[in-house]
């Protein structure tokens, strides 16, 4: 019997009762008493005269009393005897309906918990295999902490590696400065100071000891350096070789040990040789052109532009981007300049053919285009705010050929262009490398105190180094370099 049925039983109970009885009626169904319900019937028996009482045993009760039914009609009743009999009637009707329900209750409780354990020992399983695919995946594959480089007074926006000799490390910070670095020593060689806002990108000319910074000044100054490498000295093996998934999560407010300014014996250059003056809005992101005579800066106020170096005039203003930009970078081989965006696009510029200045637009994102690197051979990887990063044939851009998705958004990636290993910066300080195809190949430690302890902003790989091949930056006021045993994670492929 549905629960519609015993809704139509019970109408049909009252219908009865207001056919044979109009009027004023109490209908009171007396249950076994008990303890606790005794002193309510008794109260209740005040009120007799007025009311009506029937008492109700169930069928099994009197299967085993034996009671005759014609001795519970019997009973003292004001009830015409056909209205009784109908009662009784409906009444065992509804006491056997909850018998059943009773029984299926029980029934039903019984195969959910059969039902409950063989979910729970599913989901035990399975989560365990997933677990255990991802440790496989990055066990074995050592990474080193080597050197930390500290002395910005705030966060660090870029990191750069310089490609000609000596080989420095560059960094450029919010505080307002960038700072040049001894690989080897850790030691601060040099402090550029002409800037009076955020120093938010560091670039080295191909040939020359020549630096490109972009500022939030809304310029970008050109400078010259000259450094004398520190003799170095035995590297105390503090770092610990350890498996991209152990990890020990630190505070925000935790910072580098070493809170004094390292920089203030540094020699400081405060005059730039060119300043680069055209967008009305914070210039976020510079870089040279192949072969150094020109660069390309990239600003809020979307545009990018394209300046002579020797002369600092303005050759092309590049625009379109709907919003800010947030990136640019050249081709290392040709005239090719991409520019991402907060407009969820990222566009490649053409100035291969002097005559013809071509632009494509790509959409492949659905959030701030973060940056967009070129790498070996005809591919561009993009990486965005939509926690993905997307490898691109130039040849054909209608769609990307790999997919990378992450759990944190993604800021400034670069690319080993030698064994084609990206590192993606995250927001949630994680560092981690992927191949080409999409694969991970690790996770960066971050344990017993090693690592970034907030945002990570930019990567930079060094290839030929031998001691640290992987630089990354962040908002912990930090650089550090790292050595990647990049065999062993291609072995793990």
């Amino acid at each position: 019997m549905q629960f519609k049925e015993r809704a139509n039983l019970s109408c049909r109970i009252h219908e009865s009762l207001l056919q044979e009885c109009p009027g004023h009626y109490l209908l009171e169904v007396m249950p076994t008493e008990s303890g606790s319900c005794s002193a309510a019937r008794q109260a209740k028996q005040k009120r007799k005269s007025h009311s009506l009482s029937i008492r109700r045993t169930n069928s099994s009760e009197q299967e085993r009393t034996g009671l005759p039914r014609e001795m519970l009609e019997g009973q003292d009743s004001k009830l015409p005897s056909s209205v009784r009999s109908t009662l009784l009637e409906l009444f065992g009707q509804i006491e056997r309906e909850f018998e059943n329900l009773y029984i299926e209750n029980l029934e039903s409780s019984h195969s959910t918990s059969q039902l409950s354990q063989k979910l729970k020992t599913t989901y035990k399983a399975s989560t365990s295999k997933i677990v255990s695919s991802f440790k496989t995946t990055t066990s074995r594959a050592i990474c080193q902490l080597v050197k930390e480089y500290i002395g910005h007074r705030d966060g660090i926006w870029d990191v750069s590696v310089a490609r000609t000799q000596p080989v420095v490390l560059g960094t450029a910070s919010a505080d307002h400065t960038a700072l040049l670095w001894s690989i080897e020593t850790g030691k601060c060689l040099v402090k550029y100071s002409g800037h009076v806002g955020s120093v938010n990108s560091i670039k080295f000319h191909p040939s020359e000891q020549l630096a490109l910074t972009a500022s939030g000044d809304q310029t970008a100054h050109i400078w010259r350096y000259m450094v004398q490498l520190p003799v170095p000295q035995p590297i105390a093996d503090t770092s610990q070789q350890i498996s991209g998934e152990d990890e020990v999560e630190f505070s925000d407010k935790d910072e580098p040990d070493g809170d004094g300014d390292v920089s203030s014996d540094c020699p400081t250059i405060r005059v730039p040789l060119t300043s680069l003056k055209s967008h009305q809005g914070v210039v976020i992101a510079a870089d040279w052109l192949v072969g150094g005579k020109q660069a390309v800066t990239a600003s809020w106020d979307r545009t990018a532009n394209l300046y002579d170096v020797e002369t600092s005039e303005l050759v092309h203003s590049l625009t379109g981007h709907d919003q800010e930009l947030t990136h640019c970078c050249t081709h290392p081989n040709q005239r090719l300049v991409v520019t991402s965006s907060r407009d969820t696009t990222f566009r490649l510029w053409d100035f291969r053919d002097p005559s013809i200045h071509s632009v494509n637009v790509f959409q492949g994102h659905t959030d701030t285009v973060t940056s967009a690197v070129f790498t070996v051979g005809d591919n561009v990887v993009s990486g965005s705010d939509d926690r993905t990063v997307k490898v691109w044939d130039l040849k054909n851009m209608r769609s990307p050929i790999a997919t990378i998705r992450t759990d944190s958004a993604i800021n400034r990636i670069n690319v080993c262009v030698g064994q084609k290993i990206i590192a993606l910066p995250h927001d949630n300080r994680q560092v981690r490398l992927f191949d080409m195809s999409g694969v991970r190949l690790a996770r960066l430690p971050r344990s017993n105190r090693q690592g970034h302890r907030r945002m990570v902003c930019c990567s930079a790989w060094s290839e030929d180094h031998p001691i640290c091949n992987l630089f990354t930056c962040g908002f912990d006021r930090q650089a550090i370099g790292w050595n990647i045993n990049i065999p062993a994670l291609l072995q793990e492929k």
